[in-house]
């Protein structure tokens, strides 16, 4: 008969991992049996060998443990599967290590340090515990969850394993054959060796992918140098030994000091800072123009060196030109601010619309950023070094409008300009034309338009001849433009010509993280740059309605570092029709009562003392408080606090976890 091993565990993930780990080794020698706090425990064991995932768990399980029980303490380590997963991130990569709690977290640190991978700065997280928002990559073990929204690179290398010096006490506590330990240790020797194998065998990749990028280095037409932290040049392509005439077999590997001597040009490239503006040199005789990128977290300097001659200025010519006649777009996506998933998602699917040549229809409330949409499509597609014109629908009478578009021919009405003129349609040929209020042309213009998107041509008013256009049309829109067809106020044919490709713009409403982003870009941009709002004044601002979106907060803004005195912006200087708009967050959403207040306070003290917030261990905190709640009462207001983004409520022994958005509203309570 087989001998029996209970394995108690704090969630459900970590029971199944490591109950595969122990079923793998000792499966054919002993019966294991497995729960998990967050799951279901036994009332009660009696004379059994009881395995504890961790020494966390000791106090969540106490009361099931009876007599006779003996208990072994698993020293756990990390999942050696996953262990490249952390070698491929390079030396000093600053890394959020994400648990549930303060204690596992500075394990798993402790451990990955004391078996030598230790080339990354670990940052110790769990709920509730703040982090710098520089941090990019974040490793946790199986806690994905658990990990902020903010970090853009997630690596799970999964849930800890038990350690040899733990299994092999095990197999002496049950008495089991002396072989069976040999065996583990074989095989622990064998994963050693397949993880060294693997490593291995992503340096051979590493070297190939070297080799590949030293040749794209080479093949590129700017010259490109690498500096590292010592001074010495680390790369030195092909197009820079023809620039500079120095060899590129003198250059590498030595001081850059020792290799160029012109002393503005290497300020430019030893000075510290993160500048990257480039700037002009003249190099044998040759303008170049030199673009220094600091690689921040390899402390190492990328500088190009670009023949101004052969490619700047040729460019530069181009979009001058276009500039003087004033055809040129002003913005990029990177002129559009904001991380909000909203905005960005808005932004991914634009890129991806730009690429093509289709018309589209960009519709979104009034203020939402829908010429800078458009401007900035264009400068992402293959048209920008094309014209791109803009013109307002709404701005102009019907025949002005009329003429603007398709340009007259000379004489063709009184005041027409001698010679004729070109309509925008023309001058925007090859490149975009951006349609701004398409929903208030009249029923005549929406003909012509019509017949210009089907033919490609367009003839100019009072002209006998057709003339070929080839212009990208955006079109943008506050309207339901498919009630105005119901009700015969807009072509359906039309509509579909230009909703080829359409983009809906979020307002500001569905965006409001990015309100305090747009201040201060706003502030910066105004005559006090140094101006400071206060955070009553900026809670007040991110909780406004903002039917005008961002041009009405811009608007507002303005006016309060109009009234403002000195630098500093408070709430005592916002419009009066907006001094009566919402209170401060204390009036918002569901949070209405001293109850809250307190047991959102209870959760923090529990969270913070590593402690389970369940509703059981809530009650009993609320008991002490002026606020006693039940169980029932306490369920309600969970969902509340939950409801407002203060809490997340979880299942199992991590309960309850208080949100950055909770600690930020919190104060202490009076009691």
């Amino acid at each position: 008969m087989k001998k029996q091993l209970i394995l108690l565990a704090g969630t459900k993930e970590t029971r199944l991992a490591l109950m595969e780990q122990l079923e793998n080794i000792l499966g054919n020698y002993v019966s294991i049996i497995s729960y998990s706090s967050e799951e279901f425990l036994p009332d009660r064991l009696s004379g059994e060998i009881v395995i504890y995932s961790s020494y966390l768990i000791e106090e969540e399980v106490r009361h099931i443990i009876g007599e006779n029980c003996e208990v072994v303490v698993a020293a756990r380590t990390i999942n050696h599967q996953y262990i490249d997963r952390l070698f491929s991130l390079p030396a000093g990569t600053h890394v959020l290590y994400v648990n549930d709690f303060p204690e596992s977290v500075n394990d798993s640190i402790y451990t990955l340090k004391a078996l030598g991978i230790d080339h990354l700065h670990y940052h110790p997280y769990f709920p509730g515990k703040e982090y710098l928002e520089s941090i990019e990559v974040a490793v946790t073990p199986g806690e994905m969850e658990l990990i902020p929204d903010s970090i853009a690179t997630k690596i799970n290398i999964g849930v800890r394993l038990i350690d040899i010096h733990t299994i092999l006490k095990i197999v002496n506590r049950l008495a089991l054959p002396e072989t069976l330990g040999i065996q583990i240790a074989d095989k622990y020797t064998r994963r050693i060796i397949e993880l060294s194998k693997k490593l291995s065998y992503l340096k051979e990749e590493a070297v190939k992918l070297n080799q590949y990028l030293k040749h794209v280095v080479d093949g590129v037409n700017d010259g490109i140098m690498a500096i590292d932290p010592a001074g010495r040049i680390t790369v030195f392509n092909d197009v820079l030994e023809k620039i500079t005439g120095i060899p590129k077999e003198r250059a590498l590997n030595r001081k850059v000091s020792e290799i160029l001597h012109n002393p503005e040009l290497l300020h430019f490239l030893l000075k510290e800072t993160e500048e990257e503006v480039p700037h002009p040199f003249l190099v044998r005789q040759m303008n170049v123009m030199v673009h220094r990128v600091p690689i921040v977290q390899d402390n190492t300097v990328v500088a190009t060196f670009k023949n101004m001659d052969e490619t700047i200025e040729m460019e530069k010519a181009v979009r001058l030109e276009l500039q003087k006649k004033g055809y040129i777009a002003k913005h990029s996506f990177e002129n559009i601010l904001g991380k909000s998933k909203a905005i960005k998602e808005t932004k991914k699917i634009a890129r991806k619309l730009a690429k093509t040549h289709l018309p589209i229809l960009i519709q979104g409330e009034s203020g939402t950023g829908k010429e800078l949409f458009a401007s900035a499509i264009h400068m992402a597609s293959s048209r920008k070094v094309a014209p791109y014109l803009a013109i307002n629908c709404n701005a102009l009478p019907e025949d002005l409008l009329e003429s603007e578009l398709f340009g007259y021919e000379e004489g063709s009405f009184t005041g027409a300009r001698k010679g004729g003129k070109k309509g925008v349609f023309e001058q925007a040929d090859g490149g975009t034309l951006f349609l701004d209020e398409i929903g208030d042309i009249s029923m005549k213009l929406q003909a012509r338009l019509l017949r210009v998107l089907q033919e490609q041509e367009i003839r100019r008013i009072g002209g006998n001849k057709n003339i070929p256009v080839n212009v990208r049309i955006i079109a943008a829109t506050n309207k339901n433009l498919k009630e105005m067809i119901e009700k015969g106020d807009f072509r359906e044919d039309l509509y579909h010509r230009l909703k080829v490709l359409s983009l809906s713009l979020p307002p500001l409403r569905h965006r409001k993280e990015d309100i305090p982003l747009l201040v201060q870009h706003f502030i910066f941009e105004s005559d006090k740059p140094h101006a400071r709002i206060d955070h009553e004044a900026m809670g007040r601002l991110s909780n406004m309605p903002w039917k005008g979106n961002i041009r009405e907060l811009k608007n507002t803004l303005l006016y309060m570092l109009a009234v403002s005195e000195g630098d500093s912006i408070s709430s005592d200087d916002l419009p009066v029709d907006k001094q009566e708009n919402q209170k401060p967050t204390e009036s918002t959403g569901c949070i209405k009562t001293a109850e809250h207040r307190t047991l959102l306070q209870c959760i923090k003290n529990l969270n913070f003392s590593g402690k389970s917030a369940g509703r059981p261990q809530l009650c009993k905190e609320m008991s002490g408080t002026p606020h006693p709640l039940t169980e029932q009462q306490i369920r309600l207001r969970l969902k509340e606090l939950q409801q407002s983004g203060f809490i997340i409520s979880r299942r199992g022994r991590s309960g309850t976890m208080i949100t950055e958005k909770g600690l930020e509203w919190l104060e202490p309570p009076e009691f």
